[in-house]
């Protein structure tokens, strides 16, 4: 019941606020991940929004529309207005009002309601991917259109409960370690088998389909190799770069008892398809133009693949959407560390891969011990005079790179490398020239998008067994970068405002340190600029997830503080 100590205050139109400094601000907030999206979030009130994709990821992992308001109405501060009830009553019941489901060789699209058919039927936009109507409630869906229409009926606000199953794949037999090759004790984490189990609904038309959502460092892999054990399946995974492919190919030998010849790598390096194939986003996309077709789309057919595994799913580039609506009947997996995408196009993950299945909120998983506690660090440095004049006239589109590029972070980047001389550090901006200077001013090597993965990889080796204790990284430190001692990245310059970007960098350091010890995570700004603006944005993905962020002034050596005085 509505409690003035409570933190909640929902209000009529869809939005939440919840109040950082109160005693239930935690539980609230957890509660709240699993049916609202975070808006934005200062320092004292978080706003969220209830909105239908939300609730429609909310009842596919089970919720219903009474435990959402029972929800609210344990944390709300004063009387939930009538009509969110009611909205999150009409929105949770249309999911599962549509169906898709398999008759013999047919592929059938059920209503729940008369009324609903007529409404679809009556839809122009649709009639491109119905064959017939079989009865009041019922139509024959054109073969190879499953994807196209869920995705068309997610846009005019129907979700579709596909029930039509999937195609075996063929046969790969496996087995998990329990000792990796390095003689290490092994098995999945009870929160990575409990997503493996979710994903997988025990092999039924319920399951098989959707997104995995866990922080940098907890184990996405983990979870991936899990799914491919349980279906016993030839898997192909996309990932987005080389370097990520080779990660997955290491940890599937050590971690499996596949051997190489079972695993190929699909890249600008090499063509090998096997039982397993790793491939890259970069290699399906490329064409020789515009206008040409996409030469290695035929992957998809190359095999009869029981699984598909979508590493960094928020990143999927359109193409390889469009590619995936054709092959709804293979099962899918993605992997990620947030939904968020900068474009807004949540809706095609969830009407072509599939809805949220599993979600771990970062701040459980921080107080098991599975991931590094994390201290964020805004240091506000000012522009130099001579620069003031420069920034102060220049295109809007100019005036980040000037901040960003401010020659005062190079300062205050060679005190915090002497004061984390000991621990290791990833500098990690977006500008080569600035990198450049950086890393020779630092005397750290730099790794862009031009080093050659057998330079990057033997850097990253180096980096890991501690014989290179800073790396100097461009954007290509951004995704499916395995440094798992890491303790220490300093931004100074980001795509900016892009929380997914902030969630990578973040997860670069999340791994769990053996001595139990805090990560830091700097980012350097540029005060009232657009730098800090862009910063501002940024923030929204680490404070949704309850991490504790500090701002100070460049003046304040505030990172001589023990990270545990912020707590």
């Amino acid at each position: 019941m509505p409690n003035p100590m409570n933190p909640l205050i929902v209000q009529s139109d869809k939005s939440v606020l919840l109040e950082v400094d109160n005693p239930k601000y935690e539980e609230a907030r957890d509660s709240l991940a699993r049916f609202a999206e975070l808006v934005k979030s200062p320092e004292y009130v978080h706003t969220y929004r209830v909105t239908p994709l939300s609730l429609w990821n909310s009842a596919a992992m089970g919720m219903n529309s009474r435990e959402i308001v029972d929800a609210l109405e344990k944390y709300a501060k004063y009387p939930i207005p009538d009509n969110i009830k009611r909205e999150i009553i009409e929105y949770m019941s249309r999911y599962g009002q549509i169906t898709l489901f398999m008759e013999g060789p047919d592929l059938i699209l059920e209503c729940e309601e008369e009324d609903l058919a007529e409404e679809l039927g009556a839809q122009t936009k649709l009639q491109e991917y119905l064959e017939e109507r079989i009865d009041e409630r019922s139509f024959l869906v054109i073969a190879g259109q499953r994807g196209f229409l869920k995705h068309a009926l997610l846009e005019l606000g129907h979700p579709v409960e596909d029930l039509a199953g999937y195609v075996e794949g063929d046969s790969l037999a496996l087995k998990m370690r329990d000792i990796t090759l390095e003689g290490k004790q092994w098995g999945l984490r009870r929160y990575q088998g409990d997503a493996v189990d979710t994903f997988y609904a025990g092999g039924g038309v319920k399951g098989g389909s959707g997104v995995v959502v866990l922080p940098c460092g907890a184990g996405k892999t983990m979870v991936g190799m899990g799914v491919i054990d349980k279906l016993q399946t030839a898997t192909l995974i996309l990932c987005p770069n080389v370097i990520a492919v080779r990660q997955w190919i290491q940890e599937l030998l050590d971690k499996t008892d596949l051997k190489p010849e079972d695993i190929g790598e699909y890249t600008g390096d090499m063509k090998e398809v096997r039982p397993i194939t790793v491939a890259t986003y970069q290699i399906l996309t490329w064409r020789k133009s515009r206008e040409d077709p996409f030469e290695h789309f035929g992957i998809f057919e190359a095999r009869n693949w029981g699984l598909i595994i979508y590493d960094e799913v928020h990143l999927l580039p359109a193409p390889v959407f469009r590619a995936t609506a054709t092959i709804q009947a293979t099962r899918r997996l993605g992997l990620t560390a947030t939904l968020v995408r900068e474009d807004g196009r949540e809706e095609d993950v969830f009407s072509l891969i599939g809805p949220k299945r599993y979600d771990m909120p970062w701040k459980l998983l921080e107080d098991q011990g599975w991931i590094a506690t994390a201290v964020c660090y805004e240091i506000r440095i000012p522009l130099p005079d001579p620069l003031r004049r420069k920034y102060a006239l220049a295109e809007d589109r100019k005036k980040y790179r000037i901040a960003a590029e401010n020659p005062e972070k190079l300062k205050l980047i060679k005190t915090l490398v002497s004061y984390h001389q000991d621990d290791n550090v990833l500098v990690i901006g977006m500008y080569l020239d600035q990198l450049k200077i950086i890393a020779d001013e630092i005397e750290a090597p730099l790794i862009t998008g031009k080093t050659p993965n057998s330079e990057r990889q033997t850097l990253y080796e180096a980096f890991r067994v501690g014989e290179q204790k800073i790396l100097v990284v461009s954007k290509v430190a951004n995704f499916a970068l395995d440094l798992p001692d890491a303790n220490v990245a300093i931004q100074v310059s980001g795509t900016f405002g892009s929380r997914q970007e902030e969630a990578q960098r973040l997860g670069r350091i999340l791994r769990p340190k053996t001595d139990g010890s805090f990560a830091r995570f700097y980012s350097l700004i540029t005060k009232d600029t657009r730098d800090m603006d862009f910063a501002a944005k940024r923030q929204l993905f680490l404070t949704e997830q309850g991490y504790q962020y500090v701002i100070a002034s460049v003046d304040e050596d505030i990172w001589e503080r023990p990270p545990e005085s912020f707590f």
